[in-house]
Parts: structure tokens; sequence; C-alpha cells
């Protein structure tokens, strides 16, 4: 298979696995509800006041629980576990086909060298 080719498989793959795999996982849920308006553009004039009365700026507040990461990463990778182990079923495969459409008008994946850089430092 010519590179060009590879890299346009490996794109299709990616925006799929990205699409069935983590958005459409309980990420959507965490997603859902109204986000806060700035009128900075920056979060910077948006504060959290929790119930002790302490409050926080939007870009220090975590926006996610620990039990919620754990169950997010969870259903990740059991989805991406399924999505290797069925990718070779024919039914499977069109409905990869299926949600592959929606990624059309996603922007093009690029190789992350840092990505592999800093993890080979962890070998």
């Amino acid at each position: 298979m010519r590179r060009k080719d590879e890299e346009r498989a490996a794109a299709k793959l990616a925006k799929a696995m990205a699409m069935i795999c983590v958005r459409n996982t309980m990420l959507e849920d965490i997603h859902a509800g109204r986000g806060p308006v700035s009128r900075t553009g920056d979060f910077s004039d948006v504060f959290v006041v929790d119930a002790e009365g302490n409050r926080t700026t939007w870009t220090e507040v975590s926006r996610i629980d620990d039990s919620e990461m754990r169950d997010l990463m969870r259903q990740v990778v059991n989805r991406l576990y399924t999505f290797q182990l069925r990718l070779s079923d024919p039914e499977f495969q069109r409905y990869v086909d299926r949600w592959t459409g929606a990624t059309r008008n996603w922007d093009t994946p690029r190789l992350d060298d840092g990505f592999y850089r800093a993890n080979q430092s962890r070998d």
C-alpha cells in the first residue's frame, strides 16, 4: 500500500474510533448542559461559587470528578477493545462506515510526534 493510501486509511479509522469510542460515550453527558458566558473570551471573568462560598475561576475548576473520569476511561477502553476485535466483522464495518460519514468535515489528523517522543522516555 502506498504511503498516501495508508495515511488516508489511518485518518479514516482514527476519526471513526474518535467518534464511536470517545465522543459517543458518557463524555456527551458531561458536555451536555449550558456553558458559561464570558465577555473576555478567556473565561477569566467567570466564577464558580461552591456550597461553602468558595469562589473559583472557571479556568481553575475541575469539570469532571475522579469517579466520572474513571467511568469515562473504562467506557473508552471497552469501546476501543470492542472496536478492534469487531473490525473484521462485516456488520460492524457497516456500522463504522455509517459513523464515518459524520466525521467527513473534521480536520485531517496529523502525526503527533510529541506524543511518541514524550512516551519513549518512560520506557
